[in-house]
């Protein structure tokens, strides 16, 4: 059975750092891909970061770039987000997803087969 759930969130200031993991069981990062998509209020569902898959490529959509790092813990059947340096548009409940087998990162939302969920991270003063 296919199963992820995120793990994570909270009130954290601006400039603050959150450490989100998504805990998934029943496939292989090897063979499907991990996506971290988030919403905002009255705003579309959107990817920021994305591994495994075919390729094991590793992605991250603008905003994340240079401040969001993903990594997997084989272990644990996890992946983690290090969101450092966050700011008040980072507000959102974050969720974790899974790709169709043999995808490549990134997916976005329309390519997710099973949904954690999801995690709200507020940044907030």
């Amino acid at each position: 059975q296919v199963q992820l759930q995120e793990v994570g969130g909270g009130l954290v200031q601006p400039g603050g750092s959150l450490r989100l993991s998504c805990v998934f069981s029943g496939f292989s990062l090897d063979l499907y891909p991990i996506g971290w998509f988030r919403q905002a209020p009255g705003k579309a569902r959107e990817a920021i970061s994305c591994m495994g898959g075919r390729w094991g490529r590793t992605y991250y959509s603008n905003s994340a770039k240079g401040r969001f790092t993903t990594s997997r813990d084989n272990d644990n059947n996890e992946i983690h987000l290090q969101m450092n340096s966050l700011e008040l548009d980072d507000t959102a409940v974050y969720y974790c997803a899974r790709g169709i087998k043999g995808a490549m990162c990134p997916f976005d939302r329309r390519g997710a087969a099973a949904w954690g969920q999801g995690t709200q991270v507020t940044v907030s003063q």
